[in-house]
């Protein structure tokens, strides 16, 4: 009998090597905190991009808009992917594109090429997600899955705030090419670790089923036209575009043909049937706002930091730290005591709290120092691991093994996108209120009388009213006051903007009643 010079890991009951889950989480850690970090990592970049290889930042934009759309192509049909190629094979391919198409990247020569890499990149990335999160989910038991999602969600949530963090420094010390070629001593980490710890369950058969060739189409169609819309869309002044436009249209009708066929075909790419259970279908929906909401915020508080209070790019972005301190603080602890009490008490506390301190932002003024923001965000940080852990753990809790890589396609890919659309309409809806407080003040900024304008009276009769040559004095008085108006109309669509995100967190605590308790077992998913 021959035997082995060494000996593997000891088998399970499941015939599989048995490897510390622990062990896995960081294995699967390395690709997903890479990934994440990517969605962000860049934006501080683009100018310096689009000088490098002479185009326009708009034109650059698209390094960000190819990554996206490319990523949420591929989100939803991982599980579908895993089942086909194997789910170690996939995670190995998509690191592997994911970390060659890094080095790409930096080494660019002109801009047609970086969006070509950051497509191939996008979509290495897309799988990483809903993969890693499968995998965590299945290598730990269903008591020890809290403490499971609270170490990956510190990724998923702190990713996003480093990211202009490390961009901007990177750039700035060395150049915009090592944004992209700090992944590839992490990706060749991450490759090691999936190839020595990670090993598919025995009821993923390579290769089963047929090819849902056209779900897969109206799929890539729906999603990606919808990102180039959702990405491009305030730029283009939405439906005042025929390009948005035509992209909304096409969106609608792919993703509601896709819907319909899924259901009426035997091997669908997205087993949407998932959605028959409560507590599934209410997780995705809250998962969906909080992307929304958390990305939304994300956006504005940079342009508040730079616009209206003079921080440079990178202390913009190292000012949001406190909030990924407060999630690093909140995600072990979460996870600890998760499996000690009711879930969707901690979700309940979650929104009221993070909705809190969104209104602690509209409290804020022309005169907010750096401990202002500070608080406010450390403790969101808090309530997002409040959020965050307990969400995934209990969405997941009534979905078989057998089709966790599908569940857990749908949920990143509604999360990014409801990230996507945060982004989209926060910015939209913070342009269109300056704009409608631009013109309400500038209605009372006049030299003669009248009731309620008498502040401004005086201001622009003082504005104008010195200097040696008139005509000069008053242009540069009229220049001073309407900054004066652009300042105070951007703090107010601050104020109202932060106010509304805060009322939706507090709409969403209804339906934490919707979901059930984790019952610690799940019952399979049919097909049909």
């Amino acid at each position: 009998m021959r035997k082995r010079l060494f000996a593997g890991p000891p088998l399970n009951e499941e015939g599989i090597p048995h490897i510390n889950p622990w062990i896995v989480a960081v294995a699967v850690m390395f690709s997903t905190f890479m990934e994440v970090l990517d969605t962000t990592v860049v934006n501080v970049s683009l100018p310096h991009i689009a000088g490098s290889m002479s185009a326009s930042v708009d034109e650059a934009t698209w390094v960000l808009t190819s990554y996206l759309v490319a990523n949420a192509v591929i989100l939803p049909i991982t599980g579908w992917l895993a089942n086909f190629f194997g789910r170690k094979r996939l995670l190995m391919m998509s690191v592997t594109g994911f970390t060659v198409a890094s080095f790409c990247c930096g080494f660019a020569p002109n801009l047609p090429l970086l969006v070509v890499f950051r497509i191939i990149q996008g979509a290495a990335g897309g799988a990483l997600q809903p993969i890693s999160q499968a995998v965590l989910l299945e290598a730990f038991p269903p008591e020890e899955r809290g403490r499971a999602m609270g170490f990956w969600g510190m990724g998923i949530v702190v990713a996003p705030i480093l990211g202009p963090v490390l961009g901007g420094w990177l750039t700035d010390s060395y150049s915009w090419r090592w944004v992209f070629y700090i992944n590839v001593p992490v990706g060749i980490a991450s490759l090691f670790m999936t190839q020595m710890f990670v090993f598919d369950p025995p009821y993923i058969k390579r290769g089963a089923g047929k090819i849902d060739w056209w779900g897969i189409g109206f799929l890539t169609l729906g999603v990606a036209t919808l990102q180039i819309l959702l990405d491009k869309g305030e730029q283009d002044d939405w439906f005042g575009s025929h390009f948005i436009t035509s992209l909304a249209v096409v969106s609608c009708i792919a993703l509601v043909v896709f819907v319909f066929y899924e259901f009426l075909i035997r091997d669908p790419v997205l087993n949407l049937h998932v959605f028959k259970y409560r507590t599934f279908s209410a997780g995705v929906f809250l998962m969906t706002v909080l992307g929304f909401v958390l990305y939304g915020s994300l956006v504005l508080l940079p342009i508040w930091m730079q616009t209206l209070l003079g921080y440079p790019a990178l202390e913009a972005g190292m000012a949001l730290a406190p909030r990924g301190i407060g999630s690093l603080i909140g995600m072990p602890l979460i996870g600890a005591f998760l499996p000690k009490a009711d879930p969707r008490k901690f979700l309940g506390a979650g929104f009221l709290l993070a909705a809190i301190t969104l209104f602690q932002f509209s409290f804020l003024n022309l005169n907010a120092g750096y401990w202002d923001f500070f608080w406010p965000q450390l403790i969101q940080g808090f309530s997002l691991a409040l959020l965050f852990v307990p969400l995934t753990t209990v969405t997941m809790s009534p979905i078989a093994k057998e089709v966790m890589g599908n569940a857990t396609s749908i949920f990143n890919l509604m999360r990014n996108l409801g990230g996507s659309i945060g982004i989209a309409l926060v910015t939209t809806m913070f342009s269109r209120k300056q704009q409608m407080y631009s013109n309400a003040l500038a209605k009372d900024v006049t030299q003669y009388g009248g009731q309620g304008t008498a502040i401004w009276n005086a201001l622009t009769q003082n504005f104008i009213a010195h200097g040696s040559d008139p005509v000069t004095a008053k242009r540069q008085g009229y220049i001073a006051l309407f900054g004066m108006v652009q300042r105070q109309a951007v703090m107010l669509s601050f104020i109202e903007v932060f106010v509304i995100l805060g009322i939706m967190f507090l709409l969403m605590i209804p339906l934490i009643f919707i979901m059930k308790k984790p019952s610690g077992s799940a019952k399979p998913i049919a097909a049909h």
